[in-house]
Order: structure tokens, then sequence, then C-alpha cells
């Protein structure tokens, strides 16, 4: 009888620090998660304010977006080379909200409204070149951040090729 009763202790305890070792993992994970997405966050934002970005952001205020993708290749090498960089900047920040890796409160509050009015002046020249490359996915993930009623969400900007 005694054994039984040491066995059901020794066996109750057991399961016992099982399930808090079970838990204590799954809130290890969580909060590891939680660190990876802040420092995520940080070192974008910290991508965002810098002075390369400015010199993008310069360039492409004071230069008008070509149209088609003939007309880019007209330009000056180095400037098609900057306006190459911030589509992939504005992509990748696309992706990152898209896979909610990044807030979108966060992209609002450091861009504002520049990454809808890059979408929407890059969109002509990025669909024609769609049509043309071999790329059918080139500037794929943009964000849109405010839908018609004034919610924010995150739009992938697939367009359709016809």
């Amino acid at each position: 009888m005694m054994e039984s009763t040491v066995s059901l202790i020794a066996n109750v305890a057991l399961a016992l620090s099982f399930v808090v070792g079970l838990i204590f993992g799954i809130i290890q994970v969580r909060v590891a998660a939680r660190d990876r997405r802040e420092r995520l966050t940080l070192e974008t934002l910290r991508n965002f304010q810098t002075r390369d970005f400015a010199e993008l952001l310069y360039k492409y205020r004071a230069t008008k977006i070509p149209a088609t993708g003939e007309e880019f290749e007209t330009f000056p090498a180095e400037d098609q080379i900057i306006f190459i960089q911030l589509s992939q900047e504005m992509e990748s920040l696309g992706m990152l909200v898209a896979e909610k890796y990044i807030d979108l409160d966060l992209v609002d509050k450091t861009l504002g409204s520049f990454v809808t009015s890059a979408w929407e002046k890059y969109e002509p020249m990025f669909l024609d070149m769609r049509r043309k490359l071999p790329d059918p996915f080139l500037g794929d993930e943009i964000v849109d951040h405010v839908d018609d009623a004034g919610t924010r969400k995150v739009i992938l900007a697939i367009e359709d090729d016809q």
C-alpha cells in the first residue's frame, strides 16, 4: 500500500514537472519570437532613417518616374540603380508587413503616405516591365495601407498582366 502511494505521488510529480516544463517552453518560444520581431522593427527603423535612404527619397521626388521599361533604360546608370534600390526597399517592406514581421503602424509612422505615392508613380513602369520581361512578379508586393473606408490593411499589389 505504501509503495503504491509513493509510486502514485512520483508519477503525479513527474506529470506536473512535464506540464510545467512544457508551459515554460511555450512561453520562452513566444518571448523569443517577440524579441526577434522587436529587433527587426528597430533595424527596419534604422534603415529608413539613414542618409542613404534620404538620398533615395530626394532622387525619387526630384526625378520624373518613367512610364515604360524602355524609357527607364534611357536613364543614366546611377539613376537606374537608385530607382531599383528604392523599389527593392519598398518591396522588402511590403513583404515584411505582409508576413507580419513588422507592424503596419510602424510603416505609417515612419513613411506616411510615401509608400502608396511611390507605388502609384512606379506602377505604370512595373506593369510595362512585367509584360515585357520574363519576370511576372517584378515589384509584386507593395504596401497600400489605407482602403476606401480608411481602415488600415495590407494589400499585396498583384496586378493582372492583361
